[in-house]
This record gives C-alpha cells, sequence and structure tokens, in this order.
C-alpha cells in the first residue's frame, strides 16, 4: 500500500456518520471515512451476525470488542478478540464474518 498526498489529521468517530449494512442475519453499522484510495472504517456488527457474501477485498483488520469469526472459503476458520489482527490481500482468499456475540472492529482497505 502507498499511503500518499494525505496530510495529517484526526477523526473523532463520534461525529462520523453511521450507515446499516444488513447481513445474511444481523447488520453491520460503518462508520467510514476516505483518504485517497485508502478507506478506513469503524464497524459494529450486531449479535448473530452473517456475512452474505464471501469477500474478496483485502483488509487490515483490529478486533476492539467482542468476538469475531472469520472462515476462508477453503473451510479454515480464524476467531479474532479484542487487540487481535488480521491481513488479507485482494483477491487472495475468500472470506466471510461473523459474530455470536458482536464485534467492533477498525479496518483499512
Amino acid at each position: 500500500m502507498q499511503i500518499s498526498d494525505i496530510t495529517f489529521g484526526t477523526t473523532d468517530w463520534a461525529s462520523v456518520e453511521k450507515t446499516e449494512h444488513r447481513g445474511e442475519t444481523g447488520s453491520a453499522t460503518w462508520q467510514t471515512r476516505r483518504f485517497g484510495d485508502i478507506r478506513v472504517r469503524m464497524v459494529e456488527y450486531t449479535p448473530g451476525y452473517l456475512a452474505y457474501h464471501w469477500c474478496v477485498k483485502g483488509h487490515i483488520l483490529l478486533c476492539l470488542e467482542g468476538e469475531l469469526t472469520t472462515e476462508l472459503e477453503d473451510g479454515r476458520v480464524f476467531v479474532l478478540k479484542p487487540g487481535m489482527t488480521y491481513q488479507v490481500a485482494d483477491k487472495a482468499e475468500p472470506h466471510r464474518s461473523s459474530t455470536a456475540i458482536g464485534a467492533k472492529l477498525y479496518i483499512v482497505d
């Protein structure tokens, strides 16, 4: 990733608009900022959330609260708890997320 043409700034996430995105079950609330080609999000999943699709977008993801289960299309499963991260490249390994108890994430993609 090349980070360029972004001046120093801060984000008060409490002031960033929230948008709702439905899953196969449950929903996600996104707060999104864009910096050139880089998208930065604070995402909260409701308990019982299951993504409706296999994602092929690359991400760097930090779990802040709760617990997130990420399933890869090949059947591997990973569980993130607060303080844990995952990273995956664009088009590398299709993945989808779910959570039984809810989760709050910080995502850069």
